[in-house]
Order: C-alpha cells, then sequence, then structure tokens
C-alpha cells in the first residue's frame, strides 16, 4: 500500500508502479479514488464495528463506490447524476455483501450491522456471535434488506445514462444484488447460519432477462 502511495508522489519501487502511475495519468482516472481504496483496506484490519449506518455508509463510500467511479471514468462518463446513480449501486452492493456474509465476518470478529440498529431491535452481539437468529434478528435483517433495496432502485437511474455496453454490464449486476437479497428472504434471514449465493442457473435467468427484458 506504501507503494501504491509512493506512486501518486512519482516515486516508483518498480516497473509495475510506474505502469499503475501510468495508467492512472494516461487515462484521466481520478488517483483519489484508489487512495480512498486503500483507506478502506487499511480500516479493515483495525475497525471491527460501526455505530451507526452514517459511519457504515462513510466506510462504503471508501471502500465501493471508487470502484463505480473508475468505471465511469473507463467509459469515459463524467457527469455528476451519473456518479451519485453510481455511488447508490456501489453502496448497496457492498452491504449486500456485509448480509451475505454475516457469519463469515463474524469468524473474523467483524459486525457490519450498526450498533444503535443492533440494539434498537432488541438484538446484542452476544446473540450475534452464537448465532440465534431470534424474531428481533429476523426483523433486524428485513429493515437491512428493504433499506438496500432503495438503493438499488435508486441506482437503476444510471441506466440511461450509460454505453449500451456498459449498461447491460451494470444491469446484471444490479440485478445479481437483488436477487442475493431475495435469496436472504427466502432463508427467513437467516444469515447467521447460512450463507446465501447465486447459482449457475441464477445467473443465466439474470442474463437472460438483462438481455429479454432489459430490466
Amino acid at each position: 500500500m506504501q507503494n501504491c502511495k509512493k506512486s501518486f508522489k512519482g516515486e516508483f519501487e518498480s516497473d509495475f508502479w510506474k505502469v499503475f502511475n501510468d495508467t492512472i495519468f494516461q487515462n484521466k482516472l481520478t488517483a483519489e479514488n484508489f487512495s480512498d481504496l486503500i483507506k478502506a483496506f487499511e480500516q479493515d484490519l483495525t475497525k471491527k464495528k460501526y455505530e451507526n449506518y452514517e459511519e457504515l455508509l462513510k466506510y462504503c463510500e471508501n471502500s465501493a463506490n471508487p470502484v463505480g467511479r473508475i468505471i465511469l471514468e473507463i467509459y469515459n462518463v463524467r457527469n455528476e447524476e451519473a456518479i451519485k446513480f453510481s455511488d447508490s449501486i456501489c453502496t448497496a452492493l457492498q452491504l449486500t455483501n456485509f448480509y451475505q456474509d454475516v457469519k463469515i465476518d463474524l469468524e473474523k470478529g467483524r459486525v457490519y450491522i450498526p450498533q444503535n440498529e443492533i440494539k434498537n431491535f432488541s438484538f446484542s452481539n452476544e446473540q450475534l456471535f452464537n448465532c440465534k437468529p431470534t424474531e428481533e434478528f429476523i426483523e433486524l435483517m428485513k429493515f437491512q434488506i428493504e433499506r438496500t433495496r432503495k438503493l438499488f432502485f435508486d441506482g437503476r437511474k444510471i441506466l440511461p445514462l450509460l454505453p449500451f455496453r456498459l449498461k447491460f454490464q451494470i444491469l446484471v449486476t444490479i440485478k445479481g444484488g437483488e436477487a442475493i437479497l431475495k435469496k436472504i428472504e427466502d432463508i427467513n434471514y437467516d444469515v447467521l447460519n447460512h450463507r446465501p449465493k447465486l447459482t449457475k442457473f441464477d445467473f443465466t435467468k439474470l442474463f437472460f432477462e438483462a438481455i429479454i427484458l432489459r430490466r
């Protein structure tokens, strides 16, 4: 990570970092997006819990949103409206991944469900680590899923602003995230004991829906 930071200052530890730096500037990519990704990686090494949703969103601003912004810049899509909708999609994808991987993250000592919301739904970290999906936990997860689904819905507004090839890729990506949310619902939100994932059939279905229905 230090090598990456140095490359932005024109200090190259190897030819790789010089090529990396040249690629950013030749394609007029925003270096800050790459710096933000590094910040998120470093944060993951030390921060295990998030007090509220706003704090979690701030993490997503570094861990997820820069990826979408980089893709937009590669396709030379640089208007503010597209960036805003891209951020919604990327944040939704990051949150979906958190809910999909609750059990895996718990094994690493990490909790990506806001602490104040856990308390508001009369649940606790102890119950989380004991993998006990009570009615309170189910309601907590319903709340997380619905909020994330709204982010995907808002993010879909980006589609008319994209070139065809990228539009198709983003639509499939959105549909994949929404499909994971639906699978979480189908297991009655018990992500403490199960990890929902898409099958080959699911991917094929999403692909053809995107081609044929374009929604």
